[in-house]
Parts: C-alpha cells; sequence; structure tokens
C-alpha cells in the first residue's frame, strides 16, 4: 500500500500502523509528532492507528535548544 511520508511516496505493509512505521524508520521513543491527514495521532494511539492507501503523514522532530 502506499502513503505519501512528509511529501515522499512510501510503500508500506497493509495494516500498518504508526508505530510499524516508526519502529522501521529507527525513531521509536524519539521526541516527534506524527500528523495523517493534517490531524495529529496521539502518542497512545500509535500502536493501533493504521494508515489507509494514500494517507498524507507527517513526521516532525522535536528539537530542544537553549
Amino acid at each position: 500500500m502506499k502513503i505519501f511520508l512528509n511529501g515522499e511516496p512510501k510503500e508500506v505493509v497493509d495494516n500498518c500502523s504508526v508505530l510499524d512505521l516508526l519502529t522501521e524508520m529507527g525513531i521509536v521513543g524519539k521526541r516527534l509528532a506524527v500528523e495523517v491527514n493534517e490531524e495529529i495521532v496521539s502518542k497512545s494511539r500509535h500502536g493501533d492507528y493504521s494508515f489507509d492507501e494514500g494517507d498524507k503523514v507527517e513526521i516532525v522532530h522535536a528539537i530542544g535548544g537553549g
């Protein structure tokens, strides 16, 4: 199935969850925000939120500074 990740097409397995995608990318546990079709997916839903064909996914890393 194809989704769009940060504007680029990406193939993922059917029933891929946000957590599955983050695990594949090696960024589980990092400070980040995930948005699907312009709506934030809370961290508590990452394991059970599955993508649909054509979803537009944005992942933004939080960067601290001083």
